[in-house]
């Protein structure tokens, strides 16, 4: 069976745990493989609507093993926070598997990003001011604190009053603030070792083992391609790797353990934060898409940037990422639309760019080049095959099918689980 790469193919937000739940009754192992607790799945079971931040969205469907690999940044407060309010609903948690390498975000982490993002005024990134970044650049710059060294107090003091020492400086005297103490920061720690002690273990070992075995592993990104820290519009991008090669980094994984990679995508596109976005939407039909599609952030709750269906940022995504497969999400909103704008190619001073262009400038200048496609009035959500959609829903889909640079094999016609249209099997080329 395979390892299956599920990846956000715009800017986030695309509605991912959308194909988990596609694949939910053929899953064994759900991973979180990057990011933190500053994006969120929203996954709508029935009558009930789960906001989930730093656990995989298997964790919802019985039966699979959800898991929160290395690559991802831990805030243990928000996990268990998290853990609960999901035990509290009648959702058992127990299965959940923590890597022993996962990095810790702390107290320090979220004061400095919250200070520093202020201190860049009109340049500031847009962060959401949950410490992710900092803690990323800790990792790098190996001052990071780990899940395992919970399990060794001196290392754990020693490893706090190597980073207080630094940052202590600069937040006292670049940026005028207290110092933080090493007990502050020590004690808010060790107060979840024991609880967290039974969730941690070797995971990418479990996760091979598991592969081995013939299970089938989905590997499940935060946030998107085009915020991914190398490949995303940097410096506009989250702080980890958030395309398809990141699954094996993030997890322990070869990546020939990998053999499906589905993109996910909206049926128009959205962002979060500061940054080029050329078919951004400014007039009413912005507001329409953001609010019949509830464009409001599980995490924190801004409204999201809207604008149309962009054809060369799916191309990218899907060079990128290899992508197998694409799941088209929130099909439905555009219903009622007379005609509707899809992006093709980029304007660049006077320079057609069909694909997207080499720097940052151009892309900040881009000016989208539109082709108009015929609208529908329809409900969708009712449709569970595609001969069931308006003739020209089904045109637009194919139409961006044969634009986007891999086959559409699922169509999302409302929030819930089962308002889905499969055309073709996530798991196989049939």
């Amino acid at each position: 069976m395979p390892g299956v790469a599920i990846i956000g193919g715009q800017w986030g937000d695309e509605g991912k745990g959308k194909a988990t739940d596609l694949l939910n009754d053929r899953i064994d192992y759900v991973v979180k493989f990057n990011g933190g607790n500053n994006a969120g799945h929203t996954v709508v079971i029935g009558d009930e609507k789960y906001a989930l931040h730093l656990l995989p969205s298997g964790i919802l469907t019985p039966g699979v093993v959800p898991v929160i690999g290395n690559g991802v940044v831990i805030d243990l407060d928000v996990l268990f926070q998290e853990i609960d309010a999901l035990e509290a609903r009648g959702i058992d948690t127990s299965k959940l598997r923590v890597s022993t390498n996962a990095h810790l975000i702390t107290g320090y982490h979220t004061t400095i990003d919250k200070v520093t993002e202020r201190f860049l005024g009109k340049r500031q990134i847009g962060t959401t001011g949950r410490g992710i970044g900092p803690t990323y650049a800790d990792k790098i710059n190996r001052i990071g604190i780990r899940i395992q060294d919970l399990f060794d107090e001196k290392i754990l003091r020693q490893k706090i009053e190597a980073a207080l020492f630094q940052k202590n400086h600069m937040l006292v005297k670049v940026y005028n603030r207290r110092a933080i103490s090493v007990d502050e920061i020590f004690d808010s720690l060790v107060q979840h070792t024991e609880r967290i002690r039974p969730l941690v273990g070797d995971t990418g070992r479990e996760l091979h083992d598991a592969l081995e075995a013939g299970k089938t592993v989905v590997f499940e990104a935060g946030q998107a391609t085009m915020l991914d820290v190398d490949h995303g519009t940097y410096p506009y991008v989250t702080s980890s790797s958030a395309v398809a090669g990141g699954a094996s980094t993030g997890s322990g994984i070869g990546p020939r353990s990998i053999n499906r990679i589905i993109g996910i995508v909206k049926a128009y596109i959205t962002r979060v934060g500061a940054g080029p976005f050329p078919t951004e939407l400014f007039d009413e039909w912005g507001d329409l898409l953001a609010e019949r599609g509830g464009e409001y952030g599980t995490t924190t709750g801004r409204r999201r940037r809207t604008g149309w269906y962009d054809v060369p940022i799916a191309r990218y995504s899907a060079r990128v990422n290899g992508v197998t497969d694409f799941v088209m999400t929130k099909l439905d909103v555009l219903s009622g639309i007379e005609r509707i704008p899809v992006c093709v190619a980029y304007d660049v001073d006077g320079v057609r760019h069909d694909e997207m262009p080499l720097t940052q400038t151009d892309f900040h200048h881009a000016k989208p080049i539109y082709e108009e496609l015929p609208g529908w009035s329809e409900d969708l959500s009712g449709c569970r095959t595609f001969d069931d959609l308006p003739t020209n829903a089904q045109d637009y889909v194919l139409r961006i099918e044969e634009l986007s640079g891999a086959r559409l094999s699922a169509i999302g016609v409302g929030a819930k689980r089962d308002e889905i249209i499969q055309r073709y099997d996530l798991l196989s080329d049939d």
